[in-house]
């Protein structure tokens, strides 16, 4: 039998295993759009399932890429920039030039001067060897930014292949989805979720006769929330519309909880402004240091939500990371939930995540 490909994530079509990637029953083969197991019950049901795949396979699988020529679309989320960038693309995929798009522009606040954006999305991505050919800001979920990143798409390709590349939970579907409908008014090509490791293998749309653009597996990136918390969890942490910022006054001594997934102390310093910027869904709750612990110890899933019961039954415990912060306008920033811009320095804080997420200071965003 011929080679079937799921064309929901992409993975090889088998009928012989339940739990393995690609499975479907023998009575989907009898339909005219043959999607896995996995897709079918994402698509009718919003359940995702996981699928027996090591982060190293999704990078082994990127490193094909760097055997052929074409054209390579790096995807960010622009409010989750330190976990979305791929380390060693450049050596993943060979000599093949990069545009780099910034997704989600929507959930942004409108203040944000998008020319110093752009510049800022260049700086960082040069500054983990990322040589790129141009950057772009888009919204997938809203279209707007697309047709200019189309246009360069097609000048910088040279009638070559196109792979567009990113990490879990950056909106690759729904980017690729948006870009097809655009070009040929056809819609849903992609299964798209909110989701992690959504698409399994590479998917092949073509572009005309001779070459296609091609949907990547998701690299995983094991400091991002979204790997700690259920799918209900995930939802609301994601924001879906703009980020409206959230001013907290504090002196030194006080806590803020962001539900009960992370935790901000102001350890030390004169009294400042803590600039909130997560999804509007996620409650902050501000109490004093000494009441802090027995706070999170009687109302964590309660009071302190997210987390849901789900969550917490996987939910590392909050580690710390202590900043002395000596510059103004610092965002402190926790992968894949947000971040909390301090406009001025000469303060020490704490800032707790779940052990193994990714905690790091950058210059101000906004």
């Amino acid at each position: 039998m011929d080679e079937i490909k799921c064309q929901g994530c992409g993975a090889v079509i088998q009928t012989s295993d339940p739990e393995g990637a690609g499975y479907a029953p023998k009575s989907a083969l009898e339909r005219e759009d043959i999607i896995c197991k996995r897709c079918f019950r994402l698509k009718h049901y919003n359940e995702v399932q996981d699928v027996p795949f090591e982060d190293d396979d999704f990078l082994n699988m990127l490193n094909q890429i760097s055997k052929s020529k074409g054209l390579i679309v790096q995807l960010v989320d622009i409010f989750d920039l330190s976990g979305s960038f791929i380390p060693g693309l450049q050596r993943l995929t060979g000599h093949n030039p990069i545009l780099l798009a910034g997704n989600k522009l929507d959930v942004l606040p409108k203040s944000v001067n998008e020319n110093k954006l752009k510049q800022w999305l260049r700086s960082a991505a040069k500054e983990i060897g990322l040589k790129v050919e141009d950057v772009h800001l888009i919204s997938a979920q809203n279209g707007s930014g697309m047709e200019d990143l189309s246009q360069a798409i097609e000048k910088h390709r040279k009638e070559q292949n196109v792979y567009v590349v990113g990490t879990t939970n950056v909106g690759k579907s729904t980017f690729i989805n948006k870009l097809i409908h655009q070009s040929s008014g056809v819609t849903d090509v992609i299964t798209t979720s909110y989701f992690p490791g959504t698409t399994l293998g590479f998917i092949d749309i073509p572009l005309d006769d001779k070459t296609s653009l091609f949907d990547t597996p998701g690299v995983i990136h094991r400091h991002q929330m979204a790997h700690y918390v259920s799918d209900h969890d995930l939802k609301q942490i994601t924001p879906r519309k703009e980020v409206k910022p959230k001013v907290y006054q504090l002196n030194e001594g006080q806590t803020l909880y962001f539900g009960g997934l992370a935790r901000l102390d102001f350890n030390s310093g004169e009294r400042s402004s803590f600039i909130c910027y997560l999804s509007n869904e996620m409650e902050i709750h501000r109490t004093k240091l000494e009441k802090a612990d027995d706070l999170y110890r009687d109302h964590l899933g309660e009071l302190l939500a997210p987390p849901d019961s789900e969550t917490m039954k996987r939910l590392p415990a909050l580690a710390p990371h202590t900043f002395k912060i000596t510059r103004a306008k610092t965002d402190l920033v926790f992968s894949g939930l947000g971040w909390v811009t301090v406009p001025q320095g000469g303060i020490t804080v704490t800032a707790y995540a779940p052990e193994g997420v990714k905690v790091s200071l950058r210059e101000s965003l906004i």
